[in-house]
């Protein structure tokens, strides 16, 4: 089955930061570089912890899009590091080829109004 993002099989995979010795920017950047679509949410794709992290992975799975989901509650460096690293306050952050798109409700609305869409097929 394929749609309008040549997506075939979309994947969902979890990441951590496995390297503690590196410097917390180079840490997100390799995170935010993991994957062309990176969530940073509460929870996993499987297990959301909150009704807006559920809300923007079923976003994404609709669109059939792969993309990495990174657990903020499992480390507390990285939560609050992102935070000042996009100037975003709350979680969940979605990233598309480590440009920061927003939040759920800026994924929503983008969603609603086919920007989204648009987006991922542009980039």
């Amino acid at each position: 089955m394929s749609n309008s993002f040549n997506v075939i099989n979309s994947e969902i995979k979890e990441i951590s930061s496995n390297d503690k010795n590196q410097d917390l920017k180079i840490q997100i950047e390799n995170l935010l570089g993991s994957s062309k679509v990176v969530l940073f949410m509460k929870g996993n794709a499987e297990m959301p912890q909150c009704g807006f992290s559920a809300n923007s992975v079923a976003i994404l799975k609709n669109l059939g899009v792969s993309f990495n989901t990174f657990n903020i509650l499992n480390d507390a460096e990285i939560r609050q590091g992102l935070k000042e690293y996009s100037n975003w306050p709350t979680y969940p952050q979605l990233y598309i080829k480590g440009q920061l798109i927003g939040g759920n409700d800026v994924i929503t609305e983008m969603y609603k109004n086919g920007e989204l869409q648009e987006f991922l097929k542009n980039n």
